[in-house]
């Protein structure tokens, strides 16, 4: 995880001092020439002057007026509350990811590529944020995304805030997408159709591709109608093939793309409670789109549905 360097541990006392007005001159000298080349520390140089001014404005406000500035400084301390993202920089067999969250749950989930810190990540260019490295909390979460990138947890029940979704659209996109049962798949068209724009799917790949959240709003379980395996993340489609492996949905190589074996995958048509095999016999006459599809008859089960009374998948299961 990302922590502070000692240096700016050690100089946080004199930022708070020298913010306040209560710094002597060399404290004050020292803080100067810290921040002209920390920037974080500039940061919470800027912070701290802000906060305090609002305090003194309060303080100096006239009786009547005492309650309106009060309001006024709890306004000014709950929105830098509600810009503030705590983020942390961890390892994985993924490579390295940022997660960020805010009070209302966590808002980025982020593959670093560029390079292994802050600097290099999207939130370090997100305007009307302040980022903060955070500690134990925020482990706690790499610590279960681990888990499950690891196939020893199959749920990440962790309260999101959507606030980096880009539009209502896209957050619709990102809503249904978080629904999709872990171990199966679903198709741009498929989410498109559920969101009533089928003629959207272009417009549902491209706010996948801007997907604040990969894995925990797991869009790597969104396939093309043919099963290809498109975009991820950028141009990520390996770590997308490893987080379907995972999950037990198979990728193969097929006319040089990788691509899900939608006919040896288990079936369930919208609104059904039951899965099938995909020879069953309505399958033919559904619309290919429409179809969610489950690498094994044990996630479709964990999923909540039952065995077709017609094709019987318990008593025939896939061979592979």
């Amino acid at each position: 995880m990302t922590r502070k360097p000692a240096v700016c541990l050690e100089i946080e006392p004199a930022l708070v001092a020298a913010a306040t007005g209560d710094a002597d001159r060399a404290t004050s000298a020292r803080v100067e020439s810290h921040t002209r080349l920390c920037a974080p520390c500039r940061e919470d140089f800027a912070r701290y002057r802000a906060i305090d001014g609002a305090v003194h404005a309060w303080r100096r406000a006239p009786a009547p007026a005492e309650e309106a500035a009060r309001a006024h400084l709890a306004s000014r301390l709950a929105d830098l509350r509600r810009r503030t993202l705590a983020y942390g920089i961890f390892p994985s067999p993924l490579g390295p990811i940022l997660i960020a969250r805010s009070e209302e749950g966590v808002s980025l989930v982020e593959y670093l590529s560029g390079g292994h810190d802050f600097a290099h990540s999207r939130l370090s260019r997100i305007e009307g944020v302040e980022a903060l490295p955070d500690g134990a909390e925020i482990e706690a979460l790499y610590c279960e995304l681990l888990e499950y990138v690891e196939g020893r947890r199959t749920r990440l029940e962790w309260p999101l805030d959507l606030r980096l979704a880009r539009s209502g659209f896209h957050r619709a996109v990102l809503e249904a997408t978080s629904r999709i049962p872990y171990g199966a798949v679903r198709s741009y068209a498929g989410i498109a159709g559920e969101l009533g724009k089928p003629a959207a799917t272009r417009a549902v790949a491209q706010a996948l591709r801007w997907n604040p959240l990969p894995i925990v709003v797991p869009c790597h379980r969104v396939i093309g109608a043919s099963g290809a395996l498109t975009g991820y993340a950028g141009d990520k489609l390996s770590l997308k093939q490893r987080l379907l492996a995972v999950e037990g949905v198979p990728a193969v190589t097929a006319r040089r793309e990788l691509r899900v074996p939608c006919e040896c995958m288990y079936v369930r048509a919208p609104g059904e409670t039951a899965y099938c095999l995909p020879t069953c016999g309505w399958v033919a006459t559904q619309p290919p789109r429409q179809l969610t599809r489950f690498g094994s008859r044990e996630r479709a089960e964990a999923a909540g549905l039952e065995p077709c009374a017609e094709c019987r998948p318990d008593l025939h299961p896939i061979s592979r």
